[in-house]
């Protein structure tokens, strides 16, 4: 069954926080418990938080985080994932399902769709790629999964403003966006105002602005391709 958390007590919320760590290496891109609990507790101007999460009677499955982005009518996935024992079992598929119809019942209209950021793992040392493994995680293999959801890769060099070396930008992500109208492009304007919008609540409104007029630099015309991932 998927389920709606409200309540930021609910202990599938420290259940979700927890699952992070045990499927993906890099604590630095894990959300915090704290940080998931005020997203859910405190209501933003033009931006619904919300998390589902996956279960079966009293075991927990997975769950996604996500947030729709008013402004530009789009989602955008800062997490989602599922325990090592459920994969196989299409509840990727499902959380996705159902966050699409999530973001279109608040929006109360079709949204453009949803976007999320994603290591490429073309650009992933031996290292990382080893680090990857030792948790049971793929990077090959989750973009796989991405695919079959309806994720392309936006054409545009992508990165994430801070949280690389020596706190930096993190230049190993692409851009990935799921068209709700199986588009083959998309409007780099949506494109910018969906970072600006998801940037602003973690960086500011000022450097999130900056940030994205960098991005605008690097796209080319009005119009972006969406490619395939692999």
């Amino acid at each position: 069954m998927i389920r709606r958390v409200t309540n930021p007590l609910d202990a599938a919320v420290a259940k979700f926080a927890r699952l992070q760590s045990e499927v993906y290496f890099d604590p630095d891109a894990l959300i915090p418990l704290g940080a998931i609990r005020m997203m859910l507790a405190s209501p933003m101007i033009g931006r619904n938080n919300i998390l589902l999460v996956a279960e079966e009677g009293q075991q927990f499955l997975g769950g996604v985080l996500f947030h729709y982005l008013k402004k530009p009518n789009t989602g955008f996935s800062s997490f989602m994932g599922t325990t090592l024992e459920s994969r196989g079992q299409g509840i990727a598929r499902k959380l996705h399902d159902v966050r699409m119809t999530t973001l279109n019942e608040i929006a109360g209209k079709t949204v453009e769709g949803v976007f999320l950021d994603s290591v490429n793992p073309e650009r992933l040392s031996k290292e990382e790629l080893s680090e990857e493994r030792a948790v049971g995680a793929d990077p090959y293999q989750r973009w796989q999964v991405f695919q079959r959801l309806g994720f392309c890769k936006v054409n545009v060099r992508y990165e994430q403003p801070v949280g690389g070396p020596n706190g930096g930008p993190v230049t190993n992500m692409d851009l990935l966006f799921c068209s709700s109208v199986n588009s083959d492009m998309i409007a780099t304007e949506t494109v910018i105002q969906t970072m600006t919008s998801y940037w602003t609540p973690w960086l500011g409104p000022l450097a999130a602005k900056h940030h994205a007029k960098e991005l605008r630099k690097r796209a080319t015309g009005e119009r972006l391709e969406l490619l395939d991932l692999l």
